[in-house]
Protein backbone atom coordinates (compact mmCIF):
# COMPACT_ATOMS: atom_id res chain seq x y z
CA UNK A 1 0.00 0.00 0.00
CA UNK A 2 2.77 2.42 0.98
CA UNK A 3 4.79 1.48 -2.09
CA UNK A 4 1.88 2.20 -4.38
CA UNK A 5 1.41 5.64 -2.86
CA UNK A 6 5.13 6.50 -3.24
CA UNK A 7 5.11 5.35 -6.83
CA UNK A 8 2.02 7.46 -7.55
CA UNK A 9 3.68 10.55 -6.02
CA UNK A 10 6.69 10.26 -8.31
CA UNK A 11 4.39 10.00 -11.29
CA UNK A 12 2.71 13.26 -10.31
CA UNK A 13 6.02 15.04 -9.82
CA UNK A 14 7.29 14.21 -13.32
CA UNK A 15 4.97 16.64 -15.20
CA UNK A 16 5.87 19.38 -12.71
CA UNK A 17 9.55 18.66 -13.28
CA UNK A 18 9.06 18.88 -17.06
CA UNK A 19 7.18 22.17 -16.70
CA UNK A 20 9.88 23.69 -14.49
CA UNK A 21 12.67 22.60 -16.85
CA UNK A 22 10.77 23.97 -19.86
CA UNK A 23 10.25 27.26 -18.03
CA UNK A 24 13.92 27.50 -17.14
CA UNK A 25 14.92 26.77 -20.72
CA UNK A 26 12.58 29.45 -21.98
CA UNK A 27 14.05 31.94 -19.50
CA UNK A 28 17.56 31.01 -20.62
CA UNK A 29 16.66 31.61 -24.26
CA UNK A 30 14.93 34.87 -23.34
CA UNK A 31 18.04 36.06 -21.51
CA UNK A 32 20.09 35.05 -24.55
CA UNK A 33 17.79 37.12 -26.77
CA UNK A 34 18.19 40.12 -24.45
CA UNK A 35 21.95 39.62 -24.55
CA UNK A 36 21.94 39.45 -28.35
CA UNK A 37 19.97 42.69 -28.51
CA UNK A 38 22.34 44.39 -26.06
CA UNK A 39 25.39 43.34 -28.05
CA UNK A 40 23.76 44.52 -31.28
CA UNK A 41 22.89 47.90 -29.74
CA UNK A 42 26.38 48.21 -28.32
CA UNK A 43 27.84 47.60 -31.78
CA UNK A 44 25.56 50.25 -33.24
CA UNK A 45 26.58 52.76 -30.57
CA UNK A 46 30.27 52.05 -31.15
CA UNK A 47 29.78 52.60 -34.88
CA UNK A 48 27.88 55.84 -34.29
CA UNK A 49 30.53 57.17 -31.90
CA UNK A 50 33.35 56.29 -34.30
CA UNK A 51 31.52 57.84 -37.27
CA UNK A 52 30.81 61.14 -35.50
CA UNK A 53 34.36 61.41 -34.16
CA UNK A 54 35.91 60.60 -37.54
CA UNK A 55 33.96 63.34 -39.31
CA UNK A 56 34.83 65.85 -36.59
CA UNK A 57 38.53 64.93 -36.67
CA UNK A 58 38.63 65.32 -40.45
CA UNK A 59 37.13 68.79 -40.10
CA UNK A 60 39.58 69.64 -37.31
CA UNK A 61 42.51 68.68 -39.54
CA UNK A 62 41.16 70.80 -42.40
CA UNK A 63 40.65 73.79 -40.10
CA UNK A 64 44.27 73.38 -38.99
CA UNK A 65 45.42 73.46 -42.61
CA UNK A 66 43.34 76.61 -43.16
CA UNK A 67 44.93 78.23 -40.11
CA UNK A 68 48.42 77.39 -41.37
CA UNK A 69 47.52 78.89 -44.76
CA UNK A 70 46.66 82.25 -43.16
CA UNK A 71 49.27 82.10 -40.41
CA UNK A 72 50.78 85.40 -41.49
CA UNK A 73 47.42 87.18 -41.29
CA UNK A 74 46.24 86.94 -37.65
CA UNK A 75 43.10 88.94 -38.48
CA UNK A 76 41.74 85.75 -40.11
CA UNK A 77 42.45 83.42 -37.20
CA UNK A 78 39.23 84.04 -35.32
CA UNK A 79 37.01 82.89 -38.19
CA UNK A 80 38.91 79.62 -38.35
CA UNK A 81 38.65 78.99 -34.60
CA UNK A 82 34.93 79.79 -34.88
CA UNK A 83 34.62 77.04 -37.49
CA UNK A 84 33.54 79.26 -40.37
CA UNK A 85 33.91 77.51 -43.70
CA UNK A 86 34.55 74.19 -41.98
CA UNK A 87 32.75 72.26 -44.73
CA UNK A 88 31.09 68.86 -44.62
CA UNK A 89 33.03 65.69 -43.84
CA UNK A 90 30.11 63.25 -43.58
CA UNK A 91 31.93 61.07 -46.11
CA UNK A 92 34.39 60.23 -43.33
CA UNK A 93 31.53 59.28 -41.01
CA UNK A 94 30.24 56.93 -43.70
CA UNK A 95 33.65 55.27 -43.96
CA UNK A 96 33.89 54.63 -40.23
CA UNK A 97 30.34 53.34 -40.01
CA UNK A 98 31.17 50.87 -42.77
CA UNK A 99 34.39 49.85 -40.99
CA UNK A 100 32.23 48.97 -37.96
CA UNK A 101 29.80 46.84 -39.99
CA UNK A 102 27.07 49.48 -40.00
CA UNK A 103 25.44 51.91 -42.39
CA UNK A 104 25.28 55.68 -42.00
CA UNK A 105 21.60 56.64 -41.97
CA UNK A 106 21.89 60.40 -41.29
CA UNK A 107 24.70 62.90 -40.86
CA UNK A 108 24.11 66.53 -39.94
CA UNK A 109 27.19 68.78 -39.96
CA UNK A 110 26.85 71.89 -37.84
CA UNK A 111 29.18 74.65 -36.78
CA UNK A 112 31.97 72.68 -35.09
CA UNK A 113 29.81 69.59 -34.55
CA UNK A 114 28.45 66.46 -36.24
CA UNK A 115 25.31 64.50 -35.42
CA UNK A 116 25.05 61.03 -36.94
CA UNK A 117 22.74 58.03 -36.86
CA UNK A 118 23.88 54.56 -37.90
CA UNK A 119 22.22 51.19 -38.27
CA UNK A 120 23.90 47.81 -37.92
CA UNK A 121 24.18 45.67 -41.03
CA UNK A 122 23.47 42.48 -39.08
CA UNK A 123 20.00 41.83 -37.63
CA UNK A 124 19.42 40.37 -34.18
CA UNK A 125 19.02 36.88 -35.65
CA UNK A 126 17.05 33.90 -34.34
CA UNK A 127 15.30 34.55 -31.06
CA UNK A 128 12.54 33.16 -28.86
CA UNK A 129 10.91 36.57 -29.14
CA UNK A 130 8.85 36.39 -32.33
CA UNK A 131 9.18 39.02 -35.04
CA UNK A 132 12.53 40.57 -34.04
CA UNK A 133 14.93 38.27 -35.89
CA UNK A 134 15.30 40.79 -38.76
CA UNK A 135 15.46 43.86 -36.52
CA UNK A 136 18.62 45.98 -36.81
CA UNK A 137 19.87 48.29 -34.10
CA UNK A 138 19.99 52.05 -34.71
CA UNK A 139 21.96 54.46 -32.53
CA UNK A 140 23.01 58.13 -32.67
CA UNK A 141 26.03 60.14 -31.58
CA UNK A 142 27.19 63.74 -31.58
CA UNK A 143 30.82 64.88 -31.78
CA UNK A 144 31.98 68.39 -30.95
CA UNK A 145 35.05 70.31 -32.15
CA UNK A 146 36.21 72.76 -29.50
CA UNK A 147 38.76 75.47 -30.23
CA UNK A 148 41.47 75.48 -27.58
CA UNK A 149 43.10 78.77 -28.55
CA UNK A 150 42.31 82.41 -27.96
CA UNK A 151 43.38 84.51 -30.96
CA UNK A 152 44.81 87.85 -29.80
CA UNK A 153 43.19 91.09 -30.83
CA UNK A 154 45.29 92.33 -33.75
CA UNK A 155 44.95 94.73 -36.63
CA UNK A 156 46.16 94.45 -40.20
CA UNK A 157 48.81 97.12 -39.45
CA UNK A 158 50.63 94.99 -36.89
CA UNK A 159 53.91 93.72 -38.32
CA UNK A 160 54.93 91.19 -35.68
CA UNK A 161 53.25 87.81 -35.51
CA UNK A 162 51.49 87.63 -32.13
CA UNK A 163 51.78 84.81 -29.65
CA UNK A 164 48.95 82.29 -29.55
CA UNK A 165 47.61 81.06 -26.22
CA UNK A 166 46.10 77.58 -26.33
CA UNK A 167 45.01 76.36 -22.91
CA UNK A 168 47.97 76.53 -20.55
CA UNK A 169 50.53 76.87 -23.35
CA UNK A 170 51.59 80.00 -25.20
CA UNK A 171 53.05 79.49 -28.66
CA UNK A 172 55.72 81.82 -30.06
CA UNK A 173 55.00 81.31 -33.72
CA UNK A 174 57.80 81.05 -36.25
CA UNK A 175 56.53 80.50 -39.83
CA UNK A 176 59.97 79.21 -40.83
CA UNK A 177 59.82 76.45 -38.19
CA UNK A 178 56.94 74.24 -39.35
CA UNK A 179 57.78 71.53 -36.83
CA UNK A 180 57.50 74.02 -34.00
CA UNK A 181 53.98 75.16 -34.88
CA UNK A 182 50.93 73.81 -33.04
CA UNK A 183 49.20 70.80 -34.57
CA UNK A 184 45.53 69.82 -34.80
CA UNK A 185 45.47 68.43 -31.25
CA UNK A 186 46.98 71.67 -29.93
CA UNK A 187 44.44 73.89 -31.70
CA UNK A 188 41.23 71.88 -31.33
CA UNK A 189 39.76 69.23 -29.06
CA UNK A 190 37.38 66.64 -30.53
CA UNK A 191 35.09 64.69 -28.22
CA UNK A 192 31.68 63.13 -27.99
CA UNK A 193 29.07 65.54 -26.74
CA UNK A 194 27.91 65.28 -23.15
CA UNK A 195 24.31 65.80 -22.09
CA UNK A 196 25.15 69.40 -21.23
CA UNK A 197 26.31 69.99 -24.80
CA UNK A 198 22.97 68.84 -26.20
Amino acid sequence: MTQLRAHGDSGQAFPIYITVVAGLLFLAFAYLAVGQAAVNRSGAQTAADAAALAAAQETRDRLTDKWLAVLLDPTKWQDIFDGKGSGNDCWRAEQLASDNDAKLRTCFPGLLKYEVTVQTNKPLGDSVVPGIENTKSTESAKAVIEALCEPPGVSAEDDALPQLKCGDKTWRLNPDDKAGLPGPDDLFDVHLATNDEG
